[in-house]
């Protein structure tokens, strides 16, 4: 299967921009892990233990956890709400390792429909000021949607770095 990616508009308002900009990270992860095998996808780059399995899981968490559990006040749903937290802190970049790329795939398309959803929600219930309904554990004061986007897009970025590395020392692939 071939991701097809595309770029952010140049001009539109900041709703529109914040989300294209975050559809377009979602889609350069999902570049990285095209066409990889389950061994592949379990490999590091050493001295990291990351892999780019984990990162798929990683971001799938991610998603849940602004937009359902911090932004919406709802449980993440399975397999998060399972997970041994902890035991693991890192469950979900361990546990990938014994998921399929298939399994991993569909759990990063169901968190990103999901936190789509939740998106339009809560556009269409405050637009980017509307608050989330947990509050940050440092400071108290309630997230924006404008700032959780932010996060995420900062989140995927910082990660496609790391999926850059680790592609091109499993194959050599590199780009964008």
């Amino acid at each position: 299967m071939t991701i097809e990616r595309t770029d952010p508009p140049l001009a539109a308002d900041e709703a529109t921009m914040l989300v294209a900009y975050l559809d377009y990270h979602r889609d350069t992860l999902r570049m990285k892990v095209d066409g990889l095998s389950a061994d592949q996808l379990r490999r590091t780059h050493p001295p990291s233990t990351l892999t780019l399995g984990g990162l798929l899981k990683h971001l799938a968490l991610v998603e849940v956890s602004w937009i359902s559990e911090v932004l919406h006040g709802q449980p993440m749903g399975e397999p998060w709400d399972s997970a041994d937290w902890d035991a693991d802190p890192d469950w979900e970049l361990h546990s990938a390792n014994d998921d399929t790329p298939e399994e991993l795939r569909q759990l990063m398309d169901d968190a990103v429909a999901q936190a789509r959803r939740g998106i339009d929600e809560a556009l269409s219930q405050g637009g980017l000021d509307h608050l989330s309904v947990t509050a940050s554990r440092r400071t108290g004061e309630q997230y924006s949607l404008r700032w959780i986007l932010l996060h995420m897009i900062e989140e995927y970025a910082r990660h496609n770095g790391h999926a850059d590395l680790i592609r091109e020392s499993i194959d050599g692939a590199t780009g964008e």
